[in-house]
């Protein structure tokens, strides 16, 4: 999963006119840790998403602005819009994760 370095290219990956899932993270959070074991065969199962991710704290008015309060955050964006936001208490586990994706069809 490429990791999103800049506001412009955070703007670029919502714009598209595809869904665009953002991981929000920190390095430090051992549940943000948790998700990398398993988020690579949902990423697999998902290739009609683009999965990035963004550093919560590195980018605070982004998260700030998209209503993040918990890390990790899976977010659904789409032609500028955020369609879903999947909050980190409902993030634990591979079944959850891909639940959440295939509520957005």
């Amino acid at each position: 999963m490429d990791r999103i370095e800049t506001e412009a290219e955070f703007q670029e990956l919502v714009n598209r006119d595809q869904y665009t899932v953002i991981k929000f993270d920190t390095t430090w959070c051992p549940d943000c840790k948790n998700m990398d074991r398993f988020i690579g065969a949902i990423i697999e199962e998902n290739k009609d998403k683009d999965f990035y991710a963004l550093d919560a704290e590195q980018f605070q008015p982004i998260a700030e602005a998209n209503d993040v309060r918990g890390i990790p955050s899976l977010l659904v964006y789409k032609n500028g819009q955020k369609l879903a936001h999947l909050h980190s208490k409902f993030a634990k586990t591979p079944g959850q994760v891909q639940e959440y994706l295939d509520s957005l069809h």
